[in-house]
């Protein structure tokens, strides 16, 4: 197994983009930390947890809500159960939450990767966004992960915002390079229709960014990382060689993963292929109601969401993979598509299928076309 992925819903408060589940009221941590424990235990003695754990992922909401006390059960019951020999342990958290203290004590258990959730340091787009943090606090933050002992942490950074600027998404790059982060995780803002953000574009109220202005701001977010050797491996990550997340890559390549925590999703292939979620309800998840309905995927499903996720990447999709892992043949109009897309210099093909700087820009539609013509 590749990972395992701990969903921990609390939050502060609701970013006006955000559509993952949370809660704002945290007085139930330890309730939900307790069951938490016991849907780990529950995995005890299965065949689940026959294979290797190489990583984990505190993810939410907002894990740096939890107390070291809490993630140190957590770890501890993931050691008890599975076969753990994870080089990668992430840990996601917001700049308001962190201190020298809780950096030391998360490394001190074994976490060695953090993620911190900064999405901007201007204040209009801090209130905006609706981030419970500062500009100032960002940076303090940023300034203490610099000095301690984790060597891996990538930083996330939204662009494509209503109404930001070329210039204000350069003044955030020129704040956060100087830092020389290993990693970064810059996404186009997407405006999900249950947000608080989707409904006031629904309203009328904010006019969601232009394609071409979002355009832009991709080709900035490049070039200044380009600039600096930060380069991209997939279309919202970059990073250092050397410092991709493994985490991530068991989602693009379809291995194995479990997730916990309420609203949090799984996959397992052996036989045959499943994917389930957990229930997104925080009390129904107390009350140890969760049901889990597994959804059965198919080969051809499995080979059109490698291609999805696959053509995402800088490696891009093997065809040799696609026909020995998904018994799945690019049809003549698929190549003929490819060949077109090739002439216009969009994507390169050999014995991989990649998408060129220029076709990544428009990766999502290339990717809709290609697997719809088969």
């Amino acid at each position: 197994m590749s990972g395992i992925y701990l969903h921990i819903p609390f939050c502060k408060q609701a970013c006006s983009y955000c559509d993952f589940y949370f809660v704002t009221r945290t007085s139930e941590r330890e309730h939900f930390v307790q069951q938490l424990l016991k849907e780990i235990q529950d995995y005890a003695d299965t065949r689940y947890s026959e294979e290797t754990v190489k990583t984990i992922y505190f993810g939410g909401g907002t894990p740096s809500l939890l107390e070291p006390r809490q993630v140190e059960k957590i770890l501890e019951a993931l050691e008890q159960t599975f076969e753990v020999d994870s080089r990668e342990i992430t840990f996601e958290m917001n700049p308001d939450d962190v201190t020298e203290p809780f950096l030391a004590d998360l490394r001190s258990l074994g976490v060695n990767r953090a993620s911190m959730g900064v999405q901007s340091f201007d204040p209009e787009l801090l209130e905006f966004m609706h981030r419970a943090h500062s500009s100032e606090e960002a940076l303090h933050c940023l300034e203490l992960l610099s000095k301690s002992r984790f060597e891996s942490y990538t930083v996330d950074l939204i662009y494509g915002n209503p109404n930001q600027s070329n210039e204000q998404l350069e003044a955030d790059l020129d704040k956060l390079l100087p830092f020389n982060p290993p990693h970064i995780s810059a996404y186009s803002l997407t405006i999900e229709p249950n947000t608080r953000l989707g409904k006031q574009v629904e309203l009328g109220r904010i006019a969601p960014p232009e394609d071409d202005k979002v355009a832009a701001h991709f080709e900035i977010v490049n070039e200044r990382l380009s600039e600096q050797g930060i380069e991209r491996y997939e279309v919202s990550n970059y990073s250092r060689a050397g410092c991709e997340a493994d985490h991530n890559s068991s989602y693009w390549e379809h291995e194995n993963y479990l997730g916990l925590g309420p609203g949090a999703h799984s996959f397992w292939w052996d036989e045959k292929a499943y994917r389930w979620e957990n229930e997104t309800d925080l009390r129904s998840y107390l009350r140890n109601e969760d049901s889990k309905d597994k959804e059965q995927l198919s080969l051809e499903q499995l080979a059109e969401e490698r291609l999805m996720m696959g053509l995402r990447t800088r490696l891009g999709v093997g065809f040799e993979e696609l026909e020995q892992k998904y018994d799945y043949t690019l049809t003549d109009r698929q190549q003929q598509y490819l060949t077109n897309r090739q002439q216009e210099e969009k994507l390169k093909v050999d014995d991989r299928i990649k998408l060129t700087g220029k076709g990544i820009k428009i990766a999502d539609a290339i990717i809709l076309d290609l697997v719809t013509l088969h």
